[in-house]
């Protein structure tokens, strides 16, 4: 028995999905990729969504479309995949990490709102805050002091669709839905809630933003007539532009979506919402499992609004526990080694001691098998896997 921290689900219907796509006249830039698009956006709430290759292509191109320039200075969370720091640095950006709550796992806004006391206003250009493991942050508060410092919030909701924070007026705010950030980036890599092989999405409720990311997406290319600059004559039309014309008015790349690759992620996203209750399943198996036991550290119960991307535990003897799992064909990860710490990032004089909470958290961290089709023995085994390590009684 192996037994995966993640795994997609594949079913034959989205075979058939996928098939037909390749069937169809278009492989890229086709019809799917709209039709997934919106049928994104309206899943979590938002305008408009951008699709892409994958979540750190949508990272980078919402740092292009924010402006990002070098030496601006960026606000994130160090316990995260590096991708959410490295799209600053792509932009020639300084990446300034701030500490996580040592009970949620996410960026502590007062450690974020002292970094902002502590220098003059227009230090800082922006905020990417990371809804780890599927726990929604609560924007409403950041974008409150966003607000106050000219500030743009990107949101990373890798982890987190279907994911929601209560706001002050009791509504549940979904993760993605443009009411507080400025962008929102989605992955849909194979241990995603949604699987296209590799992709992400982006959404927003900014127009220009909208219309800036889908220039940046292809090559800054945009065949928008009420968008061009050079005359109709130069584009060699006589009274209208002609059909084949386009410009290129900035640098772009190439982050597209193909259509299969939407198609995919269409037909998975019919049941994303029977997969979160799923997860909620799973995650609630754990909680009660591990209720009251002494070997756990950190948080264990089930919490509003989480999407239950990953379940993380805080253990002792957290390498004994992971080695001994994986003997078992239990293979557990690790999320995630602290941005700050890794050498790429202690070139800028990061180190250790600088973010206690997340140092002291990567220290006993282990993420256990979270995915729908994760069988009620085979998760029953886990525990008692995991129990039977510590002596403790399944």
């Amino acid at each position: 028995m192996n037994i995966p921290y993640g795994r997609q689900h594949i079913t034959e219907e989205d075979i058939q999905a996928v098939v037909t796509t390749l069937q169809s006249d278009y492989l890229t830039q086709g019809p799917k990729i709209q039709e997934f698009e919106t049928a994104f956006a309206s899943y979590v709430g938002a305008k408009y969504a951008v699709a892409v290759a994958n979540g750190t292509a949508a990272l980078h191109l919402n740092a292009l479309a924010l402006g990002v320039q070098p030496g601006d200075k960026v606000i994130t969370t160090p316990i995260t995949f590096a991708a959410s720091a490295n799209c600053i640095r792509y932009c020639g950006g300084e990446v300034v990490f701030a500490d996580i709550d040592p009970e949620t796992y996410l960026l502590d806004i007062n450690n974020v709102r002292a970094l902002l006391e502590a220098s003059p206003k227009g230090t800082y250009k922006g905020i990417v805050p990371v809804d780890f493991a599927g726990r929604a942050v609560d924007l409403e508060a950041f974008r409150k002091l966003a607000d106050a410092y000219d500030l743009w919030l990107l949101q990373d909701s890798c982890h987190s669709p279907g994911g929601y924070f209560t706001d002050n007026s009791g509504t549940q705010q979904h993760c993605g839905n443009g009411n507080f950030a400025d962008l929102a980036i989605f992955s849909f890599h194979p241990v995603k809630h949604i699987a296209s092989g590799e992709g992400g999405m982006i959404t927003t409720n900014d127009l220009a933003l909208y219309q800036k990311l889908l220039q940046l997406r292809t090559h800054g290319i945009t065949k928008n007539e009420s968008q061009y600059t050079n005359s109709i004559a130069f584009a060699g039309g006589e009274t209208n532009y002609p059909l084949w014309y386009m410009e290129m008015q900035d640098l772009g790349y190439n982050y597209r979506l193909t259509d299969f690759q939407a198609a995919l992620g269409l037909s998975q996203l019919q049941r994303a919402d029977a997969g979160l209750v799923r997860r909620k399943e799973i995650a609630a198996h754990y909680a009660t499992a591990f209720a009251e036991q002494s070997f756990v550290k950190g948080q264990s119960g089930i919490v509003e609004g989480h999407a239950y991307h990953l379940y993380v535990l805080e253990v002792e003897d957290r390498l004994g526990l992971y080695n001994y799992l994986r003997t078992q064909g239990i293979f557990a990860q690790i999320h995630y080694i602290p941005c700050h710490l890794m050498p790429y990032y202690r070139q800028f004089g990061w180190q250790e001691g600088d973010m206690p909470h997340a140092e002291t958290y990567y220290k006993h961290c282990i993420s256990l098998p979270m995915y729908p089709t994760l069988t009620q023995a085979e998760q029953d085994y886990v525990i008692a896997t995991l129990l039977s390590y510590y002596g403790a009684k399944a």
